[in-house]
Order: structure tokens, then C-alpha cells, then sequence
């Protein structure tokens, strides 16, 4: 499914509608097709009750379903903002008396540039198996450890910056676990199904309308095709068409290129 999480937000948009409208005009045109001449007047009288118990099953689903994505790409927001927010405190612990500063925090731009291009989207944001990215926080990992093992380096200066390592680290394997999360299938399938259902018996009920009058199911499909399209939009917030802002790292690098970690030292 992560071929169909990935598409443009217009691409989701113009699909979903244009499923949701032909599902009702095949339907208006299958019932015609199919229920013979004498048991047509049973149609509107079957499909009429339905109407409330589909209409309500797809909106709880949708609610359901669109709340928890939500919720999801506010997460992984914040999963961004702690791991900036662990960079900047390795940024001002390698400011320390002692702290040689410039090895560590080049070492930290270049992981936050590197994660940024090559771990941001697609399939390595899931797998965080990029061979530039691992060999980036190798650079860190080890410009840290040898700064923190400095004889000259009291015990506070090196905790804090093997503490603030860690942190970056974690955050960042927590980034990675979050972006290999996936919407359950059979959750889409039984959602998008009884969207589809809702449209089909809405374009039952107007089989014997005129084309003009058919017009009205418009807005029934129309809403659920882009329920559907706004559902694949936010279920993939590192590679989907709601893609998770970098600007909180983005933020972090700029102060290390313009040295205000390093200012007043």
C-alpha cells in the first residue's frame, strides 16, 4: 500500500473522485441493466433504509480512521521536534571549558545534512539502512566518544556529552520506527468498502431519475472519494503528500553554520 501513500496530494484528489463518481454512474446504469422491469419499483424501497445505516457506518469509520492519522502526524511532528531538540543540546554540550567544539559540531552538521537528503523519504526513512546516513552518525558517534574519553575533560563535561549523544541517537531510532508504520490493510479495505457501498446504493436510488436529477448523488460520492484521498494523504507523514516538516533540524543546522552555538566563547 505504500505505492498509493506515496502519490501527490492532486493524484489522490482526481483518483478517489473520479473511482467515487464512476462507482455511481456504473451504479445507476448496472441497476438498470440488471433488476428486471417488474421488480424495479422494489429498488427504492430496499435501498431507502439503507441509506442511514451505510451513510453512518463509513462516517464513523472515516471519523475514526481520519482522527487517528491526524493524531499520528502531529506525533510524528513531535518525534522531529525532540530530535532537534536533542542536536541542539549536543551542539551547546560540546561548548563546554574543555570541549574541543569544532570536531563535534561539524560532525553533527554533517549528520543533519545527511539524514535530511537521505533519510528523510521513501524507503530509507523506514529502514534507516542508508549507507551515507550510517556513516554520518558513525562520524558523530565516534568525534564524541574520543572528546569524551580526553583525560583533560572533567566527568560532568564528558557525561553530558555521552548523555546528549544518546539522546540524538535515540531520537533518531525512534524516527524510524515511527516512519515503518503502516495503516492496517484490512482497516483501508473495510473503510473504502463501505464508502463504496454508501455510493452504489445512493446510485440505486436514482436509477429511474433523469440524468439531471442523478446529479445529486454527486455530492455523496464527491465526499467520500475525498474522505478516501484526504485518508492516503495523511496515513504516510515521511513520504506521503503531508510530508512531516524537517524545519525543526533544518533550524539546527543553520545555527551551526552561522557558529551560534560557539558564540561568546
Amino acid at each position: 500500500m505504500n505505492w498509493l501513500t506515496s502519490l501527490p496530494a492532486v493524484v489522490l484528489v482526481v483518483g478517489w473522485l473520479f473511482v467515487a463518481l464512476l462507482v455511481a454512474a456504473l451504479a445507476r446504469v448496472g441497476v438498470r441493466a440488471l433488476v428486471p422491469v417488474g421488480e424495479r419499483e422494489r429498488v427504492p424501497q430496499i435501498a431507502m433504509p439503507l441509506m442511514p445505516t451505510l451513510g453512518a457506518a463509513f462516517a464513523i469509520f472515516a471519523a475514526l480512521t481520519l482522527a487517528s492519522e491526524a493524531g499520528y502526524l502531529r506525533a510524528a511532528e513531535g518525534l522531529v521536534s525532540d530530535e532537534a531538540a536533542a542536536t541542539s543540546r549536543l551542539a551547546w554540550a560540546a561548548t563546554s571549558p574543555q570541549v574541543q567544539s569544532e570536531p563535534i559540531h561539524a560532525a553533527l552538521l554533517d549528520y543533519l545534512r545527511t539524514t535530511r537528503v537521505k533519510e528523510w523519504k521513501g524507503a530509507a526513512a523506514a529502514s534507516g539502512d542508508d549507507p551515507a546516513t550510517a556513516r554520518a552518525i558513525a562520524r558523530l558517534e565516534r568525534t564524541v566518544r574520543a572528546e569524551a574519553a580526553r583525560p583533560e575533560l572533567g566527568s560532568p563535561a564528558a557525561t553530558e556529552l555521552l548523555v546528549s549523544l544518546d539522546s540524538v541517537t535515540s531520537s533518531r531510532r525512534f524516527r524510524i520506527a515511527a516512519a515503518s508504520r503502516e495503516v492496517p490493510e484490512l482497516y483501508v479495505v473495510t473503510l473504502v468498502a463501505s464508502g463504496l457501498a454508501l455510493i452504489v446504493n445512493a446510485g440505486a436510488l436514482i436509477f429511474r431519475s433523469s440524468l439531471r436529477t442523478s446529479l445529486l448523488v454527486v455530492g455523496v460520492a464527491s465526499v467520500v472519494g475525498l474522505s478516501l484521498a484526504l485518508l492516503f494523504a495523511l496515513s504516510a507523514p515521511w513520504s506521503g503528500a503531508f510530508t512531516v516538516s524537517g524545519h525543526p533540524l533544518e533550524a539546527v543546522a543553520q545555527d551551526l553554520r552561522s557558529g551560534f552555538f560557539g558564540a561568546g566563547q
